[in-house]
């Protein structure tokens, strides 16, 4: 465990920043803040798993979920004007989004880790941010769910709004310029994040447990 503890304590405080910074929107309300902490969690997922193997980057996962579950439960309780600030829609979308995609990220790094450096934490995150996305955007704010959640529907519903998309383009409902825009940080920060990946792994050893 003392191994892996750097991993969990970084993806630990992405995790918490990253709940605290959604609160706060920029590029009128198309982006918060969180968006451009949160894709680092695919960094730490893919330096542990390089540097220690599935098995370890797996319960680096695992204690970023519990810690994302915890932050859930704490905004769940917090009321602000039109009910909670973390509505349990949102709750379920973040940790299902999070699991899978990150649990995905595992798999797809291994498929490519033999090969070049940059081509395993490219991929994976790419491909697992599309999942992330796709997964997070559509429980959290599509109309298809809201037979599923009738009161939380009422705390989201301002996501279905039509508008233009980003703001210019065809009229769609708004979480998915939202969507978009978010992925579109998650590819920068993939991108970016090619740097501190090759200064923390080097030449160090790849072991698959």
């Amino acid at each position: 465990m003392t191994r892996i503890l750097p991993g969990v304590l970084a993806m630990a405080t992405i995790v918490v920043a990253s709940n605290i910074l959604v609160q706060f929107l920029i590029l009128d309300g198309f982006l918060t803040w969180g968006a451009f902490t949160y894709p680092l969690a695919f960094l730490v997922t893919d330096v542990m798993n390089r540097i220690y193997g599935t098995s370890a980057a797996r319960k680096v996962v695992f204690s970023g979920l519990v810690v994302g579950i915890i932050c859930s439960l704490i905004g769940s309780q917090i009321m602000l004007e039109f009910g909670p600030a973390v509505p349990i829609r949102i709750a379920i979308a973040s940790a299902t989004a999070f699991a899978v995609a990150q649990l995905l990220d595992i798999a797809v790094f291994n498929r490519f880790r033999g090969g070049v450096w940059w081509k395993a934490p490219l991929i994976s995150t790419l491909t697992c941010s599309v999942v992330d996305t796709a997964i997070f955007f559509s429980i959290a704010f599509a109309a298809f769910f809201n037979p599923f959640s009738a009161m939380a529907a009422e705390q989201i519903i301002w996501a279905q709004d039509t508008v233009p998309f980003l703001g210019a383009g065809a009229l769609v409902p708004l979480w998915v310029s939202l969507a978009i825009a978010d992925w579109g940080v998650k590819v920068a920060v993939a991108l970016i994040a090619l740097v501190p990946f090759r200064l923390i792994v080097g030449q160090r050893a790849q072991p698959i447990t």
